[in-house]
């Protein structure tokens, strides 16, 4: 008797709606590229990134709604090359073959790069280790060097190398850039997540993270900040600064084997390259352009849309950034 007493009201309200024309402004409205709602998969890795850039597409465009889905790259593809999701951002961009398949099936391909990422290493605090090499680094993923102690004098012990997940893009770059393809050591492992993998740094002196770069900056300042005020900040006139590297963690300085200066992952590293780790992101769509899924390609692609992915931490592709004098030790 309770569940009828209650829902009764609730019929009737609908009943009195259904014959109200104050109801109206409840009906669907045809799809635009400001209006309506989308879904989009993205490499898990890129999710700070894009979680910013929905809240302030939302922002500006209220009536507009993206669905994410986080997933691996590989998912990505599969659900873009099977037609279950018109809009993908990964690590790659779509290939020839790819891209004709979609055509064979009435499908207009749009692509972008929208960022240049940095692949960020870190360890505990308490860790005394600064500076890898790659090749040092190497010999750590490829399970060849499994103590701290071989790296610098220390007694924390067997080195664990955590990621987000097995089949994700990072544990790819890792084996492509830094294997020559071939696998990694057993001494790495999948955490499930990428917040998950910060947190098991920050509680395990012996472990070495991999994430990209936006997952350690600012301490998410950004992404703590709620949609209504990032969006203000990011809409107003006012220029965007470049994120700082978190203190939570620490974050290591890495140098080619022939070089003899270190740095760390700051956007003007990735942005003249002496930073030695560092992947493109792309977008990559077969919306028509006055779909919502559309507006938000061309959202993020646009000048507000690099704006956010500046905040972020990590290098935006079309944006000139303001190069500061960092310190000797950067």
């Amino acid at each position: 008797m309770m569940r009828i007493t209650r829902i009764a009201p609730i019929v009737a309200a609908a009943a009195l709606c259904m014959g109200a024309t104050s109801c109206m402004k409840y009906e669907k409205k045809e799809n635009t590229s400001t209006t309506g709602t989308a879904t989009l998969v993205c490499d898990n890795s890129f999710q700070n990134i894009l979680e910013q850039e929905i809240d302030v597409f939302e922002y500006q465009y209220p009536e507009a709604h993206i669905l994410p889905e986080y997933t691996t790259q590989s998912v990505a593809f599969d659900s873009l090359m099977s037609l279950s999701t018109k809009t993908i951002v990964v690590s790659r961009d779509i290939t020839p073959e790819e891209r004709a398949f979609l055509k064979s099936k009435k499908r207009t391909v749009r692509s972008s790069k929208i960022a240049v990422d940095a692949v960020a290493f870190i360890v505990n605090n308490a860790n005394p280790v600064e500076m890898l090499t790659l090749g040092e680094l190497a010999d750590i993923v490829g399970g060849r060097t499994t103590q701290w102690n071989d790296v610098q004098p220390n007694d924390l012990g067997e080195i664990s190398v955590v990621l987000d997940q097995t089949g994700s893009s990072l544990a790819t770059y890792m084996r492509d850039s830094l294997l020559d393809g071939k696998p990694l050591g057993s001494n790495v492992y999948a955490a499930g997540s990428v917040p998950a993998v910060f947190e098991t740094v920050e509680k395990n002196k012996n472990a070495i993270g991999v994430l990209g770069v936006s997952w350690i900056t600012s301490d998410m300042s950004s992404a703590d900040m709620a949609p209504d005020s990032l969006a203000m900040s990011i809409l107003s006139d006012e220029p965007v600064q470049g994120a700082t590297l978190t203190n939570r963690v620490k974050v290591l300085k890495l140098r080619r084997n022939d070089e003899v200066t270190a740095y760390k992952p700051y956007q003007q590293n990735i942005f003249d390259g002496t930073y030695p780790l560092f992947r493109q992101i792309y977008m990559i769509t077969t919306a028509h352009s006055s779909s919502p899924a559309g507006g938000f390609y061309s959202f993020v692609t646009g000048d507000i849309g690099q704006k956010i992915i500046m905040k972020t931490g990590i290098l935006p592709a079309r944006m000139r950034i303001q190069v500061v004098q960092l310190g000797p030790d950067e």
